[in-house]
């Protein structure tokens, strides 16, 4: 259950109200809670085949002897349907002695359907190619499985048509290479996480360990490092990830979903989570329940913003302490989770330079877009941050000024003498009598 906002109303005996627009006003920024967001995809997508692998030619071939389909028809109408009969029924050299002229309308036919099919399949991954550029990652990452599948296949075989076919055969099912040299994507391999994996492999190239490594590292084995001191694991790293940035699943194999996407919750349910957290230690430092210990003092701070013994006991002595107890404990949490969240970034940007991912145009753009999107939140929160402050010292804070200069105005007395030259008189008696 979250803990309720600051609320004025219920402060108690507020010695100054000043004491709230001073800090800002209520909590440090809006906060809320929100649940895991669902993951969305994308069932076949687009076929990851360069789209053209199963245009055929032997069908090509036919339908254009038979007629179905123009080019020969048009060039040969008037013996299409004999040269369908002749070609059932007879051998092409039998043919060829028989009827030469036949044989050669069929020849020139078959080479007519040849430059057609030929014509068609250009065409097609000419689409295909602009299909890429327009449908974006779903499309690129088959069109990137297929380039290291022809790679492959032409190492082994100098045969260009046999190499083809077998590259339009496998589609994306061999999958591409991803983050450690392991192949991902295709048909019985992971997917390819790419916040996941990157957020992987980002913390473990700061940690000076194998990108793949999932182990723990303990406190006395990270030494203060700057983001083994923040996650203890990559798996809390990734977790953390995936809840702010959400993640974004590719796979190329034929029968895969190609995408699947879930949204991120941003920053500000964590924020409000672990407010809720810090206000609960908090209190109970306050209220006696927890004894004001080191760790119960780490508990109730972030890294950045430490509570120490003297703000307790401060705050014990405060009246209006409701109020600036919440508000401190909303200012920790702020700061823990911007505190995690630059710790991300670094992350994030350490990862993008693994060799198989800084090598994949569009795994650095994916990247570069979580980054970006992260850094919009980043600064979101600082916006309103500042604009809280200067909203809280603007009208409200005037306000009270204004009373308070006012009431202290009231207070004074002026001391003014009833009858002129009263003193000047009384010490001059001789002059008076006179």
């Amino acid at each position: 259950m979250s803990a309720d906002p600051i609320n004025a109303s219920s402060s108690g005996s507020v010695i100054g109200d000043d004491v709230l627009y001073s800090i800002g006003g209520g909590n440090a920024v809006t906060m809320g809670s929100a649940g895991n967001m669902d993951s969305i995809s994308v069932g076949g997508g687009w076929s990851s085949n360069l789209v053209c692998g199963n245009m055929n030619l032997s069908t090509t071939l036919e339908n254009q002897l038979n007629g179905a389909t123009s080019g020969f028809q048009n060039i040969m109408t008037s013996v299409v349907s004999n040269a369908t009969g002749a070609v059932a029924s007879l051998p092409a050299l039998i043919l060829q002695r028989s009827n030469p002229a036949l044989y050669n309308l069929i020849t020139n036919g078959i080479l007519q359907a040849r430059l057609d099919f030929d014509r068609s399949k250009g065409t097609c991954r000419a689409i295909a190619n602009k299909m890429a550029d327009v449908a974006g990652n779903q499309m690129g990452w088959g069109k990137l499985a297929e380039g290291q599948a022809m790679s492959e296949t032409l190492a082994t075989n100098s045969d260009a048509i046999s190499a083809i076919e077998q590259v339009e055969k496998k589609g994306g099912n061999d999958g591409v290479t991803w983050i450690g040299g392991e192949r991902a994507g295709g048909s019985g391999q992971k997917p390819i996480r790419i916040v996941s994996d990157v957020a992987k492999a980002g913390y473990n190239m700061l940690n000076k360990r194998s990108v793949n490594d999932s182990s723990s590292i303990s406190r006395d084995s990270c030494n203060n490092g700057l983001i083994c001191n923040v996650w203890s694991s990559p798996g809390e790293a990734t977790t953390f990830a995936n809840r702010v940035l959400g993640e974004q699943q590719q796979q190329t194999c034929d029968i895969c979903s190609k995408t699947v996407t879930a949204t991120g919750v941003g920053l500000t349910p964590l924020i409000q989570e672990t407010y809720d957290t810090k206000l609960e230690v908090l209190q109970g430092l306050l209220t006696g329940s927890k004894p004001l210990t080191v760790e119960n003092l780490q508990a109730a701070s972030s890294n950045s913003l430490p509570v120490t013994r003297g703000v307790v006991s401060a705050l014990k002595d405060e009246r209006d302490q409701d109020v600036l107890a919440r508000r401190l404990a909303s200012e920790v949490a702020l700061s823990d989770v911007l505190e995690k969240a630059l710790a991300l970034q670094r992350t994030m940007m350490a990862g993008s330079k693994e060799p198989n991912v800084a090598s994949n145009d569009l795994a650095v753009q994916a990247v570069s877009q979580q980054s970006s999107a992260l850094q919009q939140e980043i600064g979101n929160l600082k916006m309103e941050l500042d604009m809280r402050q200067q909203l809280a010292q603007n009208s409200p804070m005037k306000i009270i000024e204004r009373s308070r200069d006012r009431a202290e105005s009231s207070r004074a007395v002026m001391q003014g003498d009833p009858e002129m030259d009263r003193l000047n008189k009384l010490q001059s008696p001789s002059k008076q009598r006179n």
